[in-house]
């Protein structure tokens, strides 16, 4: 695998700094961006070493913590292994900061993330590719259709509320999306119900999008993540595979 460079970073905000965490191939060279959105957990070990497999495949990668008007990350304690027994107190933390992200200042920031990525010398200045996990899903969703003329690609994983029947759903976003779009999806998961699956899959394709959309089965919600309970390894490879894919054909150079 290719070596890489890892840093933390803070990108000026309207609202002050927001830490995130930078990584790249360490061979000076400028790559494709992709803006990487963290689960509810936030910006950790284990989703700082994604970054960095991401990274190894020829990428210039940002995971900004998305929860930066209440703290650097972590933002709250986390156990090194998130078992189920722990999950309820600690959203009872993190509950009120993902409420306090509304799509308004979610989109506000995504802008900001999106300019300072592109500007940044380890990346080619090209269109921009995005993914995400669990509620990253949703802000990657809403950043595809929020910044067409800069997202080319965009992967969510084990998303939840991607096409809920509120009024501010990010499905509703579908006809201003330009980008190629692939869903990975929890099988039975709570968070998105087949209903929503069909929702969002007939969005998109009335808006004409390219999209592919799969539900992973026996893999439940989180599976990517290898510091939880969820964690399903074949389910994860088969996300790698699918997103390197996506974004080998359309992250090209200087795109």
């Amino acid at each position: 695998m290719t070596a890489v460079q890892g840093t933390m970073v803070d990108v000026p905000t309207p609202d002050g700094g927001a830490d995130a965490y930078l990584t790249h191939p360490d061979d000076g060279a400028a790559h494709p961006a992709v803006l990487l959105y963290m689960d509810a957990f936030g910006v950790r070990p284990h989703l700082t070493a994604m970054a960095d497999r991401l990274a190894a495949a020829g990428y210039t990668v940002l995971v900004p913590n998305v929860f930066y008007r209440h703290g650097r990350a972590p933002v709250v304690e986390l156990p090194e292994f998130i078992d189920p027994g722990r999950r309820p107190e600690i959203f009872d933390e993190i509950g009120p900061m993902m409420r306090a992200l509304t799509p308004e200042l979610a989109m506000r920031d995504a802008g900001v993330y999106l300019d300072w990525l592109r500007q940044r010398p380890e990346a080619d200045g090209g269109a921009v590719g995005v993914t995400g996990y669990c509620m990253g899903a949703v802000l990657a969703l809403r950043t595809a259709g929020t910044y067409p003329d800069q997202v080319t690609a965009m992967a969510g994983f084990h998303g939840g509320g991607l096409a809920s029947e509120e009024p501010d759903s990010p499905h509703l976003l579908a006809g201003n999306i330009t980008a190629e779009l692939y869903f990975g999806h929890a099988d039975q998961d709570h968070a998105l119900p087949p209903e929503q699956i069909e929702r969002l899959d007939r969005a998109l394709a009335e808006a004409g999008v390219s999209f592919h959309s799969e539900v992973y089965p026996g893999a439940g919600h989180g599976y990517t993540q290898a510091d939880t309970a969820a964690y399903d390894e074949q389910a994860t490879e088969r996300h790698w595979a699918a997103l390197l894919d996506l974004f080998g054909r359309t992250l090209k150079p200087g795109s």
